[in-house]
């Protein structure tokens, strides 16, 4: 099972809850692909938030001083005869996706549906530290992307 909710911490994402909690709805139909298991109980936390907040996070638990686009922190319970259970806080900065949008003329939303895409397979023990890993991650975005009307981001 695969529960969310989105909270917003600035203002200039207000008006787009609406638009992001469809497009994670119209992500989540592509589950299997994203390599949700059916053994595992997902609970995830979007957090639209502003640079300041997720420079601050990026510092503290990345030890990294400066803003990014989306921080993905993920916890994994494995209780005894229970399913596993993953509790997932995905936080975005507005400004960071915007200032990256424009400059590599994606659409707002569709640079958005790529994060969440990118973020799923995170909490799905992917990792891009490795080009293999990377290419991996890489080709079922592109997949996922396609499949939902988006055109390949890279």
């Amino acid at each position: 099972m695969i529960k969310y909710n989105i909270s917003s911490k600035a203002v200039n994402w207000n008006k787009r809850v609406k638009k992001i909690d469809s497009i994670v709805k119209n992500v989540l139909t592509h589950k299997k692909e994203l390599k949700f298991l059916n053994n595992i109980n997902y609970e995830c936390n979007f957090v639209l938030a502003n640079d300041s907040f997720v420079k601050k996070l990026n510092n503290k638990y990345k030890n990294t001083n400066k803003p990014t686009d989306i921080l993905t922190f993920i916890s994994t319970i494995d209780f005894k005869n229970k399913k596993k259970e993953k509790y997932c806080d995905i936080i975005f900065s507005i400004e960071t996706i915007m200032k990256d949008s424009k400059e590599n003329k994606t659409d707002f939303y569709d640079h958005i549906t790529h994060l969440i895409i990118h973020s799923f397979l995170h909490i799905n023990n992917y990792i891009h530290d490795k080009i293999n890993d990377y290419l991996k991650m890489k080709k079922i975005e592109i997949n996922v992307l396609k499949k939902i009307g988006i055109d390949n981001p890279y």
